[in-house]
């Protein structure tokens, strides 16, 4: 099986099995942003756990 390149660039897999992934909405126009929601996009978070199922698919060897 091959692991698709363009999600194995965006996700990582976690120690417990699960896949982080960077926050969208941050690469332009943070201008109009708030400073609070610029803040809370910094940093990773948890994919959904309903879309875990197809990375797993497409990230076999992760």
């Amino acid at each position: 099986m091959k692991t698709n390149r363009s999600a194995a660039k965006r996700f990582k897999r976690t120690g417990r099995g699960s896949f982080k992934k960077k926050q969208a909405f941050t690469s332009h126009i943070m201008s109009k942003k708030s400073r609070n929601r610029k803040r809370k996009l910094r940093g990773t978070s948890v994919v959904n756990p309903v879309e875990q199922g197809m990375l797993k698919r497409v990230l076999p060897y992760r």
